[in-house]
């Protein structure tokens, strides 16, 4: 069972090519939001706080601070709707879940940068 479910992953599910980012890395995520008839793109930039699963099911989630409120959206990894990601920073953590990230404020939810 879990073959086939892998093999109708593999062959029917439509995969696109994002560039590789993991947990502490600052992406911008452009996706596309239908309101009625009109379609347009929007951002969210924000640090990479998991990825989670694999293959078709694979997602991420991405923390941003909107003024002193912290907002955290999850996105697949094959949503429709995603465009493209671009990666604006890569961060040094090392844990592949940064849960403690959200208790941090000011200078201490700084991440350091990997220069590469």
């Amino acid at each position: 069972m879990e073959s086939l479910v892998s093999f109708v992953e593999n062959e029917f599910v439509a995969r696109k090519e994002f560039p590789k980012f993991s947990a502490g890395d600052t992406i911008t995520v452009y996706y596309e939001i239908k309101e009625g008839e009109k379609t347009r793109t929007q951002f969210f930039r924000g640090v990479v706080i998991q990825r989670r699963g694999s293959g078709a099911t694979e997602t991420f989630t991405i923390r941003k601070m909107s003024g002193t409120v912290g907002v955290e959206r999850i996105f697949p990894i094959n949503m429709p709707a995603l465009q493209k990601i671009e990666i604006n920073k890569r961060g040094k953590v090392r844990r592949a879940r940064i849960f403690y990230f959200r208790g941090l404020t000011g200078k201490k939810a700084r991440i350091k940068e990997v220069r590469s």
